[in-house]
């Protein structure tokens, strides 16, 4: 069972993915939000299913991402050894924590925009976590993976220039309009099984980029959590992109940046795939 949202932005339907059905799961919830996970959404979902209808033109419909409105998305920058190398960057001592606007994600084959005055956007395929109950000030990382809901493939779009070059400040390049295409779905996390044993893979205009496996990160998804809990509340709902592995454009000779026309694909195990055009903002 996965979660979707299916339809024109901002009237998407809920629905239920199971065995290749689409089912229709409108009569559970009006949308799969941080109201629903904190209402333990999931399980009434799961008790539900023989009762739910199928969508009909499931198929043509356009794809949401799976999870309406987040409070916040956090995201881990440096969090793979090799992305760090690749940067000319130190290997952080505690995790990098900067913030993209929640309204930045998009769904996962919506079309990706290039700001204006943009000379080096660049992509990095992410594991996403979505929180599923409340998380604040937790004892221990071993406590942590309790609290998320499932996992999604997230597209930490983002801006060099704005990002290192325009004063210091990563949020400006991390938070333009579309920057996180998100989804083709959202796994519950106990479908999932171990975060750290997901690989993941982009490529543009059918050249891998990257090629990576959560195995490698610095900070696991559970310490990631755990961690930022101690600085901020994490609500059912909110987001966390986790980092990426190397391969990005900022380390590759040459630096080939992304331009309008250019078409990117990113799966993770288990997670699905998704597909975004660049299109000049």
């Amino acid at each position: 069972m996965s979660l979707a949202r299916l339809g024109e932005a901002g009237s998407e339907i809920p629905v239920v993915q199971v065995d290749g059905r689409t089912l229709d799961a409108r009569s559970v919830t009006d949308d799969f939000d941080g109201a629903f996970l904190a209402a333990d959404g999931i399980a009434r979902l799961r008790a539900a299913l023989t009762d739910l209808p199928e969508l009909e033109g499931a198929a043509d419909q356009r794809v949401g991402a799976p999870i309406a409105r987040p409070g916040k998305i956090v995201c881990i920058g440096l969090n793979y050894r090799d992305h760090a190398e690749e940067t000319g960057a130190a290997l952080p001592a505690e995790p990098v924590i900067f913030m993209k606007d929640a309204t930045t994600m998009v769904g996962p084959f919506d079309d990706v925009l290039i700001p204006r005055g943009s000379e080096k956007t660049d992509w990095e395929v992410e594991l996403g976590v979505v929180i599923g109950t409340t998380a604040r000030y937790l004892d221990s990382p071993d406590d942590a993976l309790a609290h998320v809901a499932g996992y999604a493939v997230s597209h930490d779009v983002s801006e060099r220039e704005f990002q290192l070059e325009r004063g210091g400040q990563w949020d400006k390049g991390k938070s333009c309009e579309t920057f996180n295409p998100f989804g083709p779905e959202l796994v519950p996390a106990d479908q999932v099984g171990d975060p750290q044993a997901l690989g993941l893979r982009l490529s543009v205009n059918g050249t891998v980029r990257q090629d990576g496996t959560t195995a490698n990160m610095l900070f696991s998804v559970a310490h990631v959590i755990w961690y930022v809990s101690q600085f901020m509340v994490l609500h059912p709902g909110d987001v966390i992109n986790t980092g990426t592995p190397a391969g990005v454009a900022l380390g590759i000779e040459g630096n080939p940046y992304l331009r309008a026309g250019d078409v990117v694909e990113l799966e993770i195990d288990g997670l699905g795939s998704a597909r975004q055009t660049l299109v000049q903002a």
